[in-house]
């Protein structure tokens, strides 16, 4: 190339040349580049948010013995020469990386939980009619005045996930009112039907409030979509399993019975992606491009968004079935290994692939597949079968080459599925920019596989984008994480990707990341010790069986090591079952239990 750009470098240190200041790196797909450090770059330590900048310039040469991985930031100029301007470290040593930590992934919920309770309420009372969807990049709320039942419901789920990790209950109170104030103004409950469906918000103008019925989203613009059915859960959801608040858990069974009548397919199985709102019927005219549609969101995002977690809580039969069908359908339906190494995403109600619809046409969200191989292998821990472990290895195996940057590591958003020749693999859609959720499947996705399988393949793949993420994502000036980063790791600011809060963001990704980031990681992966933390009422658990399973784990893998009752020492309990006997009050008691590895 004969002009100058600057981009990123993710290596390996092969060597490091002192007289010439050149340092050799191999990428993930051994390439190896010469980097020269002659223009005297940065260097700094890997740090979490609310952590200051460790400078490690005055140490570089000593940091560069073989085998450590590092990030080169730098320009490239014509004739392929690489000058580092920036170089980051994970560790202060070669193996180390800072990740890894057994606190790393709490303190950063809780960072990014202080920075949200603080953007939305400031320093005063939680008072969610001061809620807004939209918040700018340091936490300042924009001029709309509208409140979007699923943000609130993240919102929700983020904090609520604070609570489990931290037991502060400064976190547990944003939850419950925003559980209450969902309840208040964005449910509604169809007495003749006996379901309960969610309104998509609120308008707020002055002292006026206008409920929005249907969605206003452009894709799903007045309509009842079933993934915002499915949000509207998340956060409620994740409230229930720390309070064990019957009325939730009522909600949560009557919004099932709506999808159940509603959205299911009777005839071929799987879930409608939208009904209207007078028939809530799935196949009216006024649904157009919608009409008798299925796709990723309808059929597969009810486990990670509430299902798992309402079993969790309960241990119900009923939502294992649901589940086991669940992942059954995307087993059968969304594999497309013939036409596309990733999975079909949309369909018609026989389920022939739907190949025009809006923007997706015949086009793959990297993260949907990388998704449909994290909650495999959850399911595949509650009833294993084959077909389950394996997909779930195949779409592993498979999506580093198509859907990652073997260069600067992290992972891509929207490609298209059929290969081009000319450009030796699959064209970017409309970017190649790369988005924190996406970012936050491939780390899931990675992690459970080796903690499962101790595969060292696949703890690599979890490490590189683990390391992308905590260098790239976290905003160290503003507070939580950005929306999406370019290519080389730079955040992208610009349109509704420069906000921290939007109709696609609310905190609830980056809680889901820290939490599970922190149960594979400290239980299955490191042999770390990890507490949580719930506050039920006993009278309201059935039983009196409080159920702490962190998430859907291999049996045996995990047991309870000590439980604490109000601060004191608690002996009642089952460690291998994962459950604590309450005592017999009937009044709210603070449990903490500690779970460690059994093996």
């Amino acid at each position: 190339m004969n002009f100058t750009f600057s981009d990123t470098i993710a290596g390996r240190v092969v060597g490091y040349e002192r007289a010439g200041k050149i340092l050799r790196l191999r990428t993930v797909d051994d390439r190896e580049f010469a980097v020269s450090l002659a223009g005297s770059p940065s260097a700094e330590l890997l740090r979490n948010l609310g952590e200051p900048y460790i400078d490690a310039s005055g140490h570089l040469e000593d940091m560069l013995e073989p085998g450590r991985f590092l990030f080169a930031y730098g320009i490239f100029y014509p004739g392929g020469r690489f000058d580092a301007k920036r170089l980051i470290f994970l560790g202060r040593r070669g193996g180390a990386a800072r990740f890894e930590e057994s606190s790393w992934w709490i303190s950063q919920l809780k960072e990014i939980a202080s920075f949200y309770r603080k953007a939305q309420f400031g320093d005063g009372p939680v008072d969610y009619t001061e809620y807004r969807t939209n918040i700018r990049l340091g936490g300042e709320k924009t001029s709309s005045h509208r409140q979007e039942t699923d943000t609130i419901s993240r919102l929700v789920y983020g904090m609520a996930t604070a609570y489990l990790l931290s037991g502060e209950d400064a976190y547990l109170e944003v939850a419950e009112r925003g559980t209450e104030y969902l309840r208040k103004q964005m449910r509604f409950v169809d007495v003749e039907e006996d379901v309960v469906y969610w309104y998509h918000g609120v308008s707020i103008d002055g002292d006026r409030e206008k409920k929005l019925f249907t969605s206003e989203f452009s894709d799903d613009y007045d309509a009842i979509p079933m993934y915002e059915q499915i949000y509207a859960l998340a956060g409620p959801v994740q409230t229930y399993r720390v309070t064990a608040d019957p009325r939730i858990k009522k909600d949560a069974d009557a919004t099932l019975r709506l999808f159940e009548r509603f959205f299911l397919d009777h005839q071929h199985g799987g879930y409608f992606s939208h009904i209207d709102p007078i028939m809530l019927s799935f196949e009216h005219e006024s649904l157009g491009p919608n009409l008798a549609r299925k796709n990723w969101n309808s059929v597969g995002d009810h486990a990670p968004a509430y299902l798992i977690n309402l079993y969790l809580a309960t241990g119900e039969r009923r939502y294992a079935d649901f589940l086991e069908s669940t992942f059954d359908t995307i087993v059968e339906r969304f594999p497309d290994d013939k036409n596309s190494p990733f999975v079909q995403e949309r369909f018609h109600r026989d389920w022939t692939p739907d190949t025009t619809h809006g923007w997706q046409q015949n086009r793959a969200v990297v993260g949907h597949n990388l998704k449909i191989a994290w909650n495999l292998m959850r399911m595949n821990s509650l009833r294993p079968k084959a077909a389950y472990s394996d997909l779930a290895a195949h779409i592993a195996r498979t999506m580093p080459a198509v859907g990652s940057d073997r260069q600067r590591g992290g992972w891509y958003d929207v490609l298209e599925r059929t290969r081009e020749e000319d450009i030796g693999g699959h064209a970017f859609v409309w970017h190649d920019r790369k988005a924190w959720w996406q970012q936050e499947q491939a780390i899931l996705a990675y992690l459970i596989l080796a903690g499962v399988t101790g595969e060292e393949s696949y703890l690599a793949e979890a490490r590189t984008a683990e390391s992308f993420y905590n260098a790239f994502f976290l905003d160290h000036d503003e507070g939580a994480v950005y929306f999406n980063v370019l290519a080389n790791g730079l955040p992208y600011l610009l349109g509704t990707e420069r906000l921290k809060g939007s109709h696609s963001m609310s905190m609830y990704h980056s809680a889901e990341l820290c939490y599970l980031a922190a149960v594979y990681n400290n239980l299955l992966i490191n042999g770390s010790p990890l507490d949580l933390h719930f506050q039920p009422d006993p009278s309201d658990v059935p039983r009196r069986i409080l159920r702490v399973s962190p998430d859907l784990l291999p049996p045996g893998r995990v047991r309870v090591a000590e439980a604490e009752v109000d601060g004191e020492p608690y002996k009642d309990f089952d460690a291998e079952a994962l459950t604590v006997r309450l005592p017999d009050v009937s009044r709210r008691v603070r449990v903490k239990v500690r779970l460690e590895v059994t093996r």
